[in-house]
C-alpha cells in the first residue's frame, strides 16, 4: 500500500523547483549585456523580451504532454517526464544565448535569438504545470491554497535568483546566463522523481499545507527586508554570506514540514489497521445507504441532502467536468475566463514593465525606482498566496464561489490603476502594492478555477492556453497604449516625458479595462454558482468523511 506521506515530497521537490525556474523574471540582470554584444537597439531588445514573455506564459504543450503520460501510462506517473522537458528547454535555451553571448558561437539573427530566448522561457511551463497540476491532484480538497503555495514560490523564485547571483557572481551578468542553464537544469532533474501523483488524503491535510503557507510567507518577508536594505546600504561580503546562507536554511524548512507530516501519518496508519474491520464494515453499512455523490447524481444528491431541487441544477455544468482544451475552448465560460484574464494579467505585466519609466516620469530617486521594482515581486507573491488561501477559506467555510474573489480583486486593481493614473506624492507606491497584489491573485485563481470548471484531467493544457492572455493583454496595453500615448506626450530632446501627463490616460484606460474585466468575472461568477455549490457540498462531505 502506498503511504499517502509521499504526497509531502512530492511537495516540497515541486517547492523547490519552483523556486528554481523563475528566471524569465530576471531578464533585467543580463539584458544590458545581451543588447551590447549583440550590437542590438532598445527595439529590437524588447522583441526578443516579447518571445521571453511569450515563451513563459504558452505552455499549451506542456499540458498536452502532463496529460498524454499521466492519462495513457500510468507506470510512468507524469510529472517527471514534463519536467525532464523542460530541463532540456532551459539548457539549451540559456546555454545557446550564454554561447552567442561569449561568441562561442557565431552571432546568431534576430530571429534566431527570439528562439533560444523563447526556449529557454518556455521551460518555465513545463516545471509549472508539473507542479501544479500534481499539485492539485495530490489534495483536492484544498486547490486553492496548494495552487497559492505553488505559485507563490514561483512568484518569489526571480527575487531568489537574484541573491543567488548577487552571492555568487554579482557584476557578471554573462556568467549569470550560464548558471540559469545548470542551476534550474540540476534541480529539477535531481528533484524530478519525486514529484508524483498519490491519490490518497488524509484528514490534516491542511495543518501541513500551512505549515508550508507559514515558510513561504517568512522567506518572502525575508526577502523584502533583504532587497530593501541592499538598495539603501551597500553590504559587505560577509554579511551577504550570512543573508544568503539564512536564505537556504529557511528554503529547506519545508522538508521539516514533510518529514513531520510523513511521521503523522505512518502512526496515524498503523492505528487504522488495528481498527480495519470496524471500519470496513461501517463502510459497507455506509454504501447500502441511499447516498450520491454530487458527480454522480447531482439532482439525486442535492434531493437526498436537502439541498437545491432538480429545477436549479444546471446539468449542463456538471457533465462539464473532464472537457479537453477543444471541448472548453466551445464554452462560454472559457472565454469569459479568458478575456477577465487579458483586462487582469495583461494590465498588470504593463504596469510592471513600465514600472521604471513611471518613476522616472515622477521625478522618483533611483534608489526609489529599484525598490518598486524588487519589491514588485513580494507583492506579487502575496497575491498569489493569499488569493489560493482566501478562496479556499472562503469556498469551504461560506461557499463563496472563487470567480467571486476574482471579480473583487479586478474590482481592487481598478482602484490600483486610478491611484496610479492620478501621480500624486506617494501613489505609485500604493497604486503599484494593489496592482501586485491583484496581478498576482490571477495566476492563483485563474488554475484553480480552471480545474474545478473543466476538471483537472486536462487542466494543464486549458490552464495554459487562457495564460497566453498574459502576453496578448500585455502587448495591446504596452504597446499599443502606454507606448502609444507615451511618445505623444514625450517632449524631451531624447524622447522621454515628465509628469503626471504621460501616464495619466493609459492607467485611466486600463483602470476601465480592469473594470470590464470585474464585470466579466461577476458574470462568470453567476454563470458557474450552482456548479460550485455542488463543489462545496462535494468537497465537505468528503471532508466529513475521512
Amino acid at each position: 500500500m502506498e503511504m499517502p506521506s509521499s504526497r509531502w515530497m512530492a511537495t516540497v521537490a515541486s517547492i523547490w523547483i519552483q523556486c528554481s525556474c523563475g528566471a524569465s523574471y530576471t531578464f533585467g540582470i543580463y539584458s544590458s549585456a545581451l543588447k551590447s554584444t549583440q550590437s542590438y537597439d532598445q527595439s529590437t531588445l524588447d522583441t526578443v523580451s516579447v518571445f521571453k514573455d511569450i515563451g513563459a506564459n504558452a505552455g499549451v504543450l506542456s499540458g498536452l504532454l502532463y496529460s498524454s503520460v499521466t492519462l495513457r501510462n500510468a507506470r510512468l506517473r507524469g510529472p517527471w517526464v514534463v519536467h525532464f522537458a523542460g530541463a532540456i528547454q532551459c539548457f539549451l535555451g540559456y546555454f545557446l544565448i550564454w554561447a552567442s553571448v561569449v561568441g562561442l558561437i557565431p552571432r546568431p539573427p534576430v530571429p534566431l535569438m527570439c528562439l533560444f530566448m523563447f526556449l529557454a522561457a518556455h521551460s518555465q511551463t513545463f516545471f509549472n504545470t508539473a507542479n501544479v497540476v500534481s499539485g492539485l491532484e495530490n489534495f483536492p480538497d484544498y486547490g486553492g491554497t496548494i495552487v497559492g503555495i505553488m505559485k507563490g514560490f514561483l512568484g518569489i523564485s526571480g527575487a531568489i535568483l537574484i541573491q543567488v547571483y548577487d552571492t555568487l557572481c554579482k557584476g557578471k551578468p554573462i556568467t549569470y546566463i550560464l548558471m540559469l542553464a545548470l542551476f534550474p537544469t540540476f534541480i529539477s532533474l535531481a528533484l524530478m522523481f519525486f514529484v508524483r501523483i498519490y491519490k490518497a488524503t488524509t484528514g490534516d491535510d491542511k495543518k501541513h499545507l500551512n505549515g508550508y503557507s507559514s515558510v513561504a510567507l517568512v522567506i518572502a518577508g525575508y526577502l523584502m527586508v533583504l532587497i530593501i536594505l541592499e538598495n539603501v546600504f551597500t553590504l559587505p561580503f560577509w554579511a551577504q554570506i550570512s543573508t544568503f546562507i539564512l536564505l537556504l536554511f529557511l528554503l529547506a524548512s519545508p522538508l521539516g514540514i514533510s518529514i513531520k507530516a510523513q511521521k503523522e501519518d505512518t502512526r496515524r496508519l498503523q492505528q487504522t489497521d488495528s481498527i480495519a474491520s470496524n471500519l470496513l464494515t461501517e463502510s459497507a453499512e455506509q454504501i447500502t445507504s441511499p447516498k450520491f455523490s454530487a458527480a454522480e447524481d447531482p439532482i439525486e444528491y442535492h434531493q437526498v441532502q436537502g439541498g437545491v431541487g432538480a429545477s436549479s441544477v444546471d446539468k449542463t455544468l456538471v457533465d462539464a467536468e473532464h472537457l479537453n482544451l477543444l471541448q472548453a475552448m466551445r464554452t462560454v465560460n472559457f472565454w469569459l475566463l479568458f478575456v477577465a484574464m487579458i483586462c487582469g494579467m495583461g494590465s498588470g505585466l504593463a504596469t510592471i514593465n513600465n514600472m521604471s519609466q513611471m518613476g522616472e516620469s515622477l521625478s522618483y530617486r533611483t534608489v526609489e525606482i529599484n525598490n518598486l521594482v524588487s519589491l514588485w515581486s513580494i507583492w506579487n507573491f502575496l497575491g498569489r498566496f493569499g488569493a489560493g488561501y482566501v478562496s479556499d477559506y472562503l469556498l469551504h467555510t461560506r461557499g463563496w464561489a472563487r470567480p467571486l474573489l476574482m471579480a473583487i480583486t479586478l474590482a481592487t486593481m481598478t482602484a490600483g490603476h486610478v491611484v496610479i493614473a492620478f501621480g500624486f506624492p506617494g501613489n505609485l507606491y500604493v497604486g503599484s502594492i494593489l496592482v501586485g497584489i491583484c496581478y498576482g491573485s490571477q495566476w492563483s485563481l485563474m488554475p484553480t478555477i480552471t480545474s474545478e470548471i473543466f476538471g483537472v484531467r486536462h487542466m494543464g493544457t486549458i490552464f495554459n492556453t487562457i495564460s497566453i492572455a498574459s502576453p496578448v493583454g500585455s502587448y495591446i496595453f504596452s504597446v499599443r497604449v502606454i507606448g502609444y500615448i507615451y511618445d505623444e506626450e514625450a517632449s524631451g530632446e531624447d524622447g522621454t516625458c515628465h509628469g503626471t501627463g504621460c501616464f495619466m490616460s493609459s492607467f485611466l484606460i486600463m483602470a476601465s479595462v480592469a473594470f470590464f474585466g470585474f464585470l466579466v468575472a461577476v458574470a462568470l461568477f453567476f454563470r458557474t454558482k450552482r456548479f460550485y455549490q455542488l463543489v462545496v457540498l462535494r468537497r465537505l462531505r468528503s471532508l466529513n468523511d475521512k
